[in-house]
């Protein structure tokens, strides 16, 4: 059934119930499997998405690369680690039930916007010679998935240890009128669901912490250039969002585990969590 925005000017809500500018329900947890060297779960609304990191380790990277897409930042190529992403598609996460093979075009896209965003945000370089895999399982699907996939992997990367930069967020947004009908004045809405995503044009954009320094920007849908940038500002605010919600995530998961007595709460570690 096609989407009807006739409404959204005159009601201001969206068919789930938000307004342009809410982002839906977030859910995460980190450290989800204690054998992992880093691990993830996050829900955007109904996108549920699993990550687990291994490594740094320095062998095992290379035996995966035929089937995961890698980058690297090292000058050379081959001093610095290898960022290996791999994502595995359920059958049961769609309401189509199509089973994507890890040969897919669509799949392998993922993992190489994936990995390059990463390699530019890790310090990689302090790995030379090793490599850090990145393993995201996709349990639902309900729009933003490429979204949902970055802000997994950033939370099991900061699980693992690894240094960044800083977080790296995604949203998406879009535009209330489809490229068709020409609407110059049509408004942005961010956190798209699969039936809006099907229906309105619309891209995703990961910024790098609360900062508006664009790391991913990805549109595959036609819409007029006059709405690109009201689209990406609306992202961007999104990314702040969902930036906060993460850090969130993290302070809380380490203030239990200084509870718990499984680290001990040093000066460093007391200034950064209590900030």
């Amino acid at each position: 059934m096609p989407l009807d925005t006739s409404t959204y000017d005159l009601a201001l809500l969206r068919v789930d119930g938000r307004r342009w500018n809410e982002l839906r329900r977030l859910q995460g947890q980190i450290r989800t499997q204690a054998a992992a060297d880093g691990s993830s779960y996050l829900e955007m609304g109904n996108t549920k998405v699993m990550c687990v990191v291994s490594g740094p380790s320095e062998d095992g990277g290379r035996r995966r690369g035929a089937l995961a897409a890698s980058a690297s930042t090292a000058p050379g190529g081959s001093t610095a680690a290898d960022i290996v992403v791999s994502i595995v598609v359920g059958g049961f996460s769609s309401v189509d039930r199509k089973k994507r093979g890890r040969g897919d075009k669509r799949i392998q896209e993922l993992q190489a916007t994936i990995a390059k965003a990463l390699a530019a945000n890790l310090h990689a370089h302090l790995y030379p010679r090793s490599t850090i895999g990145i393993s995201l399982h996709v349990l639902s699907q309900d729009g933003s998935l490429l979204a949902a996939l970055i802000n997994a992997a950033t939370l099991a990367l900061v699980d693992a240890g690894v240094p960044m930069t800083d977080y790296l967020v995604a949203c998406t947004a879009g535009s209330t009128s489809t490229h068709s009908a020409g609407d110059e004045g049509a408004d942005p809405i961010i956190d798209l669901n699969t039936q809006e995503e099907q229906e309105l044009p619309f891209l995703t954009l990961a910024t790098l912490g609360a900062t508006d320094k664009v790391a991913v920007l990805v549109c595959e849908t036609r819409v007029q250039v006059s709405r690109l940038e009201g689209m990406m500002a609306s992202a961007a605010d999104g990314c702040k969002g969902v930036r906060n919600f993460l850090d969130r995530v993290v302070r809380e998961k380490g203030n239990r585990m200084v509870k718990e007595g499984a680290i001990e709460k040093g000066a460093s570690m007391a200034m950064d969590i209590d900030a």
